[in-house]
C-alpha cells in the first residue's frame, strides 16, 4: 500500500490523512470551533486591559500577587497545549472539546464571582486548563470536515477569528472594564452555553482511528493493532519545560532578567527540554513522536510561526505603547486606533483561500510574511512623535494594514500544516503549532521589554529599536515561508511506518 499524496488538489493546503469528503454541516462546525478559539484568545488579551481595575478592587494585594491573574492563565495554557492535544487524539476530539468548553464556562463564572484574589487566580488556572483542551481541538475538528479546495478558506476564517480576538482584546477589555471588570469573564458564559449546545448537535461523532493497523510483511494479512502506550514521564517533562520557560519569560520583567529566580526557571526549563528530547528518542510511543518533525513542511511551519509571533507580539505591544505613551491616547482610543489591523485580517483571511489557490501555499506565505515585515519598516520610516496623533493616518495606519495583510495570508498556510500529519495526530500537531504561537508571543513581549530598557512607557527611540527587532524576526518568518513545502509524503509515526507497504 502506498501512502496517498497529502497535497490538496488545487487548494494549496495540505490534506489530512483521512478525507471522507465534505461534511454538509462544515460551516457550522467551523463556527463552533471558531467561537471557542475566539474566547480562549480574547481572555488572554482582554484581562491585561482590566488589570488596573482588578487591582483597584483588591487594594491590599501586591503588584506581584496581582500579576498572577494574568500569568496563571498564560503559563498553564502554554504548558498544557501539547499534552492536551495528545489526550484529545487518544480519547476523542469531540468529547475533549465539549468538556473543555464546559470547564471554560464554569471557570469564567468562578472568575466573575470571585470574592478574593486567591479565588480569582485559582479560577484563572482552571480557565487555562480548559483553554489548553479547547485550542488544539478547535482546528482539528474543523479541518477534516472540508473538501480539499475549501480548506484554505476554512483555515483563513479560523485564523481571522483568532487574529480579531487578539487584536480587538484591548477594545473589548477597555469597554467592559469601564463598567465592571467582572463582565470580561461573565460575558463568556452565554457564549459557552450556545457553543456547547450547538456542539452537541453539530460536531461529528466519528473519530479517525487512533492507529493504523499493523500488517504482515507479505501485505496479505493484517495483524493486531499495537496498543497505545501512555507516556507519563514524557508528559511531565513537557509540562516542566514549557511551564518553566514560560514562567521565566512572563515574570522576568518583574523579577529582573538576571534575577536568581528568572535564571533558575530558565535553567530548569532548558534542562527539562533537553531531557524531553532525549526521552522522546528512546520511548516507543512518546507524548510527542519525533517522527512528526520528519516532515519538512510541518517543521518549517512550527519554526515559521515561532518567528512570526515573536514579531507579532512585539508589534502589537509597541503600538499600544506608542498610542498611550508617546501620543497620549486613552486606553479606549488606543484600542480603536489599532482596529485597522484586525479589520484588515478579517477581510484578507476571507480571501486567503482564493489567493493561496492562485499563488500556491509557498508564494502565499512569502507574500504574507513580506507584507508583515514591511509594517515595522514603514513605522521606522514614517511614524512621527506628534502628540496630537497627526502622524497616525499617514505614518502609522498603513503599517497596521500591512500587518493585517501579512497575518491574513501567512497564518492560514502555516496553521494548515497540521494536515501533513496522520489523522490520529491532528490535535497533537495543532497543539505543537499553538505552542509555537504561545512561545513566540511570550518571548516577543519579553524581548521588547529588554530592548526598551524595561520602561513602563518607552519613548519613541526605544520603540524604534523594538520595530527593528520585529522586522528582523518577521524576515525570518518570510525565509521559513520560502522553504515551506507540503507536497512531500505524509509523515508517519511509530505505528504508521509499518504500513507504508501493503
Amino acid at each position: 500500500m502506498t501512502i496517498p499524496s497529502t497535497k490538496a488538489q488545487g487548494s494549496g493546503v495540505p490534506e489530512p490523512a483521512t478525507s471522507p469528503g465534505p461534511d454538509p454541516r462544515r460551516w457550522l462546525i467551523l463556527a463552533v470551533a471558531s467561537a471557542a478559539q475566539f474566547l480562549a484568545v480574547l481572555d488572554l488579551i482582554a484581562v491585561n486591559i482590566a488589570f488596573p481595575a482588578i487591582g483597584a478592587d483588591f487594594r491590599s494585594a501586591s503588584t506581584a500577587a496581582l500579576s498572577w491573574v494574568l500569568n496563571a492563565y498564560t503559563i498553564v495554557l502554554a504548558a498544557l497545549l501539547v499534552p492536551a492535544g495528545r489526550l484529545a487524539d487518544e480519547t476523542g476530539r469531540r468529547r475533549s472539546f465539549l468538556l473543555g468548553m464546559t470547564l471554560f464556562g464554569v471557570a469564567s463564572l468562578g472568575c466573575g464571582a470571585a470574592p478574593g484574589l486567591g479565588w480569582l487566580i485559582a479560577a484563572r488556572v482552571v480557565q487555562g486548563v480548559a483553554a489548553a483542551v479547547v485550542v488544539p481541538t478547535s482546528l482539528s475538528l474543523a479541518l477534516p470536515a472540508f473538501a480539499p479546495h475549501e480548506r484554505a478558506t476554512a483555515v483563513g476564517v479560523w485564523t481571522a477569528v483568532s487574529a480579531v480576538a487578539a487584536s480587538s482584546g484591548p477594545v473589548v477589555g477597555g469597554l467592559l472594564a469601564d463598567s465592571d471588570w467582572r463582565w470580561i469573564f461573565l460575558i463568556n458564559v452565554p457564549v459557552v452555553l450556545v457553543a456547547v449546545a450547538a456542539g452537541v448537535r453539530i460536531l461529528p461523532r466519528a473519530e479517525p482511528m487512533r492507529a493504523e493497523p499493523m500488517r504482515a510483511e507479505s501485505g496479505t494479512e493484517p495483524v493486531r493493532s499495537r496498543a497505545r502506550r501512555l507516556d507519563p514521564f514524557g508528559t511531565l517533562l513537557v509540562l516542566l519545560a514549557t511551564g518553566s520557560l514560560t514562567t521565566a519569560c512572563v515574570e522576568a520583567p518583574d523579577w529582573g532578567y538576571a534575577a536568581p529566580a528568572t535564571l533558575a526557571f530558565l535553567a530548569a526549563g532548558l534542562a527539562a527540554a533537553a531531557l524531553c528530547v532525549a526521552h522522546m528518542r528512546r520511548h516507543p510511543d512518546p507524548v510527542v513522536d519525533p517522527a512528526l518533525f520528519r516532515s519538512r513542511g510541518f517543521t518549517t511551519a512550527t519554526l515559521g510561526l515561532l518567528s512570526y509571533f515573536l514579531a507579532y507580539s512585539a508589534m502589537l505591544l509597541s503600538a499600544t505603547w506608542l498610542f498611550t505613551g508617546v501620543w497620549g491616547y486613552s486606553t479606549r482610543r488606543a484600542g480603536v486606533a489599532v482596529a485597522a489591523w484586525p479589520l484588515t485580517v478579517l477581510v484578507v483571511s476571507m480571501l486567503s483561500g482564493r489567493i493561496v489557490r492562485a499563488l500556491g501555499e509557498r508564494r502565499g506565505a512569502v507574500l504574507g510574511a513580506v507584507a508583515f515585515t514591511a509594517a515595522p519598516v514603514w513605522w521606522l520610516v514614517a511614524a512621527g512623535p506628534s502628540g496630537d496623533g497627526a502622524h497616525y493616518a499617514a505614518g502609522f495606519m498603513p503599517g497596521l494594514v500591512l500587518a493585517g495583510i501579512g497575518a491574513g495570508l501567512y497564518q492560514p498556510v502555516m496553521f494548515a500544516a497540521a494536515g501533513l500529519l496522520p489523522a490520529h495526530r491532528l490535535s497533537l500537531g495543532s497543539g505543537v503549532l499553538m505552542m509555537s504561537r504561545q512561545g513566540g508571543t511570550a518571548l516577543g513581549v519579553a524581548a521588547l521589554v529588554v530592548i526598551t530598557g524595561g520602561a513602563r512607557q518607552p519613548d519613541l527611540g526605544a520603540l524604534r529599536a523594538g520595530w527593528v527587532f520585529a522586522a528582523l524576526t518577521a524576515a525570518v518568518a518570510a525565509l521559513a515561508g520560502a522553504v515551506f513545502r507540503t507536497g512531500q509524503h505524509r509523515v508517519g509515526t511509530g505505528q504508521d511506518r509499518a504500513v507504508r507497504r501493503h
